[in-house]
């Protein structure tokens, strides 16, 4: 090869009868090699999404905040050059293992991992230490455009992000994601009866609520973001405030001893949902800040509500649409403005324009 070249340790294997390569790219090249071409090109004529900016930010503090433990899959490229593999012998086995040596001329494509490498290149401008750092990079050879589309529609198409419940069930970073993990374990009316994996119960299941709605709904009644810090205080006060409503409404009081069936409940009462639950968080939220050391004792109407999803009059609209269950913001909302009413709390300015409209 004539020129000046790359040259990056890699294993080479073959898919669809071709061969491909896996390289290990430091981190400081990323941003050589793999450039943005900022030209308004219709779709058509391009074999990449335009980069979403506005998605950069959030993967490079995941890098910088996790420096020590931070992860990433591979990156998909096409190659549009002549490459030569050099292996480092000649039995099968090494036959595989070598060098791949590409020129420095070649057109590099991103067909999966363009916002990765945006990322990483905004990282790497706060944090040096991170260019001697390697990630796999995947290299097809490209044969034209339409191959490179075709890739990059292949790649997108089969890819199913994990549903909430399963992904908070993983995530050992997120204090809120431990907090409903925890919720789920020890608090009553939660314990024992949690599906950990799914978002949608199914008919059959024994489970009456889901991890994903917990989090949802412990993270409204502590006013919190994604990943903000919990203190010990504020973990004990979700835990105090979600077992006294077992206490309170009714049919929670039947959970820990079975008196009722988790199909029963969820076919008949509006509580047991997730929307409920998230409406319930916001009311606890201004129930605290209204009455911090009382408000234990202001939650007693909450037994008078009639949670029946026959209760049309009360629910429709609110936590239901159509007769169905709705967790939309808005339906959210209505039923924590509802419910706030009930115990005589003061409403949001957007809850009382959604009251006015309904």
């Amino acid at each position: 090869m004539h020129g000046f070249s790359y040259s990056f340790p890699a294993i080479r294997g073959t898919l669809a009868n071709q061969e491909y390569y896996v390289v290990m790219c430091p981190l400081k090249l990323l941003s050589k090699i793999f450039t943005f071409d900022e030209a308004p090109l219709p779709p058509e004529f391009r074999a990449q999404r335009t980069l979403n900016k506005a998605r950069i930010p959030e993967i490079k503090h995941y890098i910088l905040n996790n420096r020590s433990s931070f992860a990433f899959s591979a990156i998909t490229a096409s190659v549009d050059a002549t490459v030569e593999f050099i292996p480092i012998g000649e039995n099968p086995m090494d036959s595989l293992v070598g060098t791949l040596v590409v020129p420095m001329s070649a057109r590099f494509i991103i067909n999966d991992g363009q916002h990765r490498r945006a990322a990483i290149d905004n990282a790497l401008e706060e944090d040096p230490s991170l260019s001697e750092e390697t990630i796999s990079v995947v290299f097809f050879i490209d044969r034209g455009l339409k191959r490179s589309q075709q890739l990059f529609a292949d790649l997108n198409k089969h890819a199913v992000r994990p549903n909430k419940s399963i992904g908070i069930l993983y995530d050992n970073r997120d204090p809120l994601a431990n907090l409903a993990k925890d919720l789920a374990e020890k608090c009553s009316p939660f314990a024992g009866f949690t599906d950990l994996e799914r978002t949608t119960l199914p008919n059959r299941s024994p489970k009456i609520f889901t991890l994903s709605g917990i989090y949802h709904a412990s993270m409204a009644l502590l006013g919190k973001k994604r990943t903000e810090i919990i203190t010990e205080k504020e973990a004990r006060l979700c835990m105090e405030y979600w077992s006294e409503l077992s206490t309170i409404i009714p049919e929670w009081k039947m959970i820990p001893k079975k008196e009722m069936s988790a199909l029963a409940l969820r076919q008949s009462f509006i509580h047991v949902h997730s929307v409920t639950l998230h409406a319930l968080g916001i009311l606890g939220n201004t129930l605290m800040k209204e009455f911090p050391k009382t408000w234990k004792g202001k939650i007693s109407p909450l037994s008078g509500i009639d949670w029946s999803r026959s209760n049309n009059s009360a629910w429709e609209g609110r936590a239901m649409q159509g007769g169905q269950m709705s967790k939309a913001r808005q339906n959210v909302t209505l039923t924590a403005s509802f419910l706030k009413q009930k115990l005589g709390l003061p409403l949001t300015e957007e809850e009382t324009k959604l009251e006015s409209n309904l």
